[in-house]
């Protein structure tokens, strides 16, 4: 069957609201390379919205679930876990940013992740306020989307959102926020809208996702981080897109110098197996009771093994110095475009995770509609590409870190030539 088949099965029994980025059904997979069920090939510069940072069907990651299959797929962690389960978090505690002693809950999801670390910041503080930042992004449960500071796709028609949430802004130099007009903001939702004394939770993106990849600067991650010691407030950093070798180092708030009191992780955590994971301070992890945490397919053992093998490739093939490399070579190419397209108001780049923002270069303005047309000419002409920002203008690149030199090359050229039709 063709891609537009299949297309129109779809359409017929899934929700609209869960959407694809384009009539393209994967039939393999594998390194920075999709196979649709045509037999047509695509570069992949979005890994899964920054799931596959090993590259598509890693063959350690493939021999390690394969042989787990042949013992079991599930047995419930809480009911009988298994030594995976424990390997991984004694190998993730050891990793996450910190000195301290630490512990870990695995979960299934992201949104599952964030919304387990704020039950556990309540748990500790016994406080029920919580402090997130427009741009945000969090998930799309309830609690999730009501942390999330971006409405369009997420928030629209889906309120009320549970209360005692609140949002100040992110420090965006492109866009004319300072560290100190947030933190200002800061401080003035302490003395206006909700006392320190009742504030459970800080959580942040040391790099924003959705919001468009704006990087927290880090003379500010460490005024938050004060702040948070000075009322007792526990420090979340969200890292569900920024873990696992991603932006250069395994964690992206190494580079900001701060220890977060819990840290979210999921996506590149174990190769596409689904797994989550909070991972903080032993006296925060331990404040929830037992019982309060969990779920039915926490910690799958598939997805264990899945990422105890995605730790190892990490190491062995120095990911963390190929994400830099990567990234370098993503903005270096991208810089020589900005030469000859007025366009691209705007390059960011840490490690492999780089974002282009399109503006009107008269007005400013966001070019919405151009970079909508971007990322479908990218799929026409066999180039899997992503947007995402607040204003939807911000073309994101997401590759596996394991891409080879000639996928760049042949991807940006596609980028390239696209987007010279579009705005020159």
């Amino acid at each position: 069957m063709s891609n537009i088949e299949w297309q129109q099965r779809k359409e017929k029994v899934i929700a609209r609201g869960m959407g694809n980025l384009a009539p393209i059904y994967a039939k393999s997979a594998s390194n920075a390379t999709v196979t649709d069920v045509e037999g047509n090939d695509y570069i992949d510069f979005a890994a899964g919205i920054a799931v596959t940072n090993t590259g598509h069907s890693h063959p350690k990651i493939i021999e390690a679930v394969k042989a787990q299959l042949d013992n079991f797929s599930h047995t419930c962690a809480m009911v009988t876990p298994y030594p995976s389960f424990v390997e991984l978090a004694e190998k993730l505690v050891d990793l996450a940013p910190g000195n301290e002693e630490k512990k870990a809950i695995f979960l299934t999801t992201g949104a599952e992740a964030v919304e387990n670390s704020i039950k556990v910041a309540r748990a500790h503080t016994k406080r029920s306020g919580v402090i997130a930042f427009k741009g945000g992004f969090h998930g799309r449960t309830n609690m999730c989307m009501g942390l999330t500071g971006k409405v369009a796709p997420y928030k629209a028609g889906f309120g009320p959102f549970p209360n005692e949430i609140y949002h100040a802004p992110f420090p965006n130099q492109y866009h004319g926020i300072s560290s100190a007009q947030s933190l200002s903001a800061l401080n003035d939702l302490f003395a206006s809208t909700i006392e320190p004394s009742r504030v459970a939770a800080i959580i942040f993106e040391p790099i924003q996702g959705e919001g468009g990849f704006y990087p927290a600067p880090k003379e500010w991650a460490q005024q938050v981080r004060n702040l948070c010691d000075q009322h007792g407030i526990v420090l979340i950093c969200d890292e569900i897109q920024t873990g696992f070798a991603r932006t250069g180092t395994m964690f992206a708030s190494e580079q900001l110098e701060i220890t977060p009191d819990l840290t979210t992780m999921a996506k590149g955590i174990a190769g596409g197996f689904p797994i989550s994971a909070v991972i903080g301070k032993a006296e925060v992890m331990d404040a929830a009771n037992p019982g309060g945490l969990g779920g039915t397919y926490a910690g799958s053992p598939l997805a264990c093994v899945a990422g105890l093998a995605v730790l190892d490739i990490i190491e062995q093939e120095s990911l963390c110095r190929r994400a830099n490399e990567v990234g370098g070579e993503f903005k270096r190419r991208l810089e020589q475009m900005q030469s000859d397209i007025a366009a691209i108001g705007d390059i960011r780049q840490i490690g492999a995770m780089i974002a282009m923002e399109l503006n009107d270069p008269v007005t400013g303005a966001p070019l919405v509609d151009a970079t909508k047309s971007l990322v479908q000419a990218a799929a026409k002409n066999g180039l899997i590409l992503l947007s995402c920002g607040v204003n939807a203008n911000v073309i994101r690149f997401l590759p596996p870190l394991t891409i080879d030199q000639e996928s760049i090359s042949q991807g940006l050229q596609i980028v390239n030539n696209e987007l010279q039709k579009l705005v020159v």
